[in-house]
């Protein structure tokens, strides 16, 4: 098996948990210290800055612990040939998650786990509310589902951008890394991690509020594992981080699609329901099983070998 490294670089790979994770986690203090939880107004900032841990991390240990003559092209934030090499996966990275969410939903609602409105759009009526009781809507259901799925496709792409913080470190530096495991090794190995590293938030009830806590861990590390080999293969089929920061963008972006189209009076458990429910998992497993059938993943690397003659391709699956 060849791959960019004979083998791990321990002393690298540490250092990046450690400076990825103790930043992160100190970060959460005042919601703890507040006694408020996720309910703090400020939350949202703290969730932000700890998608920008990961980056520093990758960018320390590629800086000085574990120099890389390029770091920033280790890491993918740069790459030969720039966005002409992997401006399709823009696509892919932009409109895929909607439509994943979508079908998941379809797959929870077929198996009479989603309780849904596709047309009335009652829950997100009833979640957003219309004003004081009796008086007339202002604004039609399908007016406000309009607006919301307008806001998914064109204002996710704010959320690329602390995305970003996250994948220049799980997908830029530590999948790279860890590819002398072989790539379903890099990427089970970097699932876990990425989901213990969401610990303090989600004892507080992150994504995972109506189950117990040890389940709330196995969830988040299951969904980190799925998701993140699909985020791990854009990084890697690209050669850019850039297509998988999208696409965690619009992942978090997709996420309100589940009120959009339900129906009101039921709802919406993330443990069941969606991506991070284990009716999306089935979705997730689908895809990586498609990619697998097409020949896709793992993904295949050109090496330039010397040999007989000059610059003869050869394939390698790390």
């Amino acid at each position: 098996m060849s791959t960019e490294r004979d083998r791990v670089d321990v002393r690298g790979v540490v250092s990046f948990v450690m400076i990825a994770y103790l930043p992160a986690w100190l970060l959460t203090l005042p919601l703890w210290l507040t006694g408020e939880g996720l309910s703090w107004t400020w939350a949202p900032l703290v969730l932000i800055a700890m998608m920008f841990m990961p980056a520093v991390a990758a960018l320390v240990v590629g800086k000085w612990i574990s120099p890389q003559p390029k770091p920033l092209r280790s890491i993918g934030l740069t790459n030969p040939g720039g966005i002409r090499k992997w401006w399709p996966h823009i696509l892919v990275g932009w409109l895929g998650p909607p439509l994943v969410m979508v079908f998941a939903l379809m797959v929870g609602y077929l198996l009479g786990i989603y309780q849904a409105d596709w047309t009335g759009f009652s829950g997100l009526a009833e979640q957003i509310g219309h004003g004081p009781i009796g008086a007339e809507p202002q604004t039609s259901p399908g007016t406000l589902a309009l607006i919301q799925i307008a806001q998914v496709f064109g204002l996710g792409w704010l959320q690329v951008i602390p995305a970003l913080g996250e994948e220049l470190g799980w997908r830029g530096y530590l999948v790279k890394a860890l590819l002398p495991l072989g790539q379903p090794g890099a990427f089970l190995t970097t699932g876990v991690l990425w989901g213990l590293w969401h610990g303090p938030v989600l004892v507080l009830g992150f994504n995972y509020p109506t189950v117990p806590i040890v389940v709330a861990f196995l969830m988040m590390m299951c969904f980190c594992t799925l998701v993140g080999t699909l985020l791990g293969w854009l990084r890697l089929t690209s050669g850019s981080v850039w297509p998988a920061a999208i696409a965690h963008g619009f992942l978090n972006a997709a996420a309100g699609l589940t009120i959009v189209f339900s129906q009101a009076g039921h709802p919406v458990d993330n443990a069941s329901v969606g991506l991070l429910g284990w009716t999306g998992w089935l979705v997730l497993a689908l895809l990586i099983l498609v990619l697998i059938l097409l020949g896709k993943l793992p993904v295949r690397f050109q090496v330039q070998k010397s040999g007989i003659s000059r610059g003869v391709n050869r394939r390698s699956r790390p």
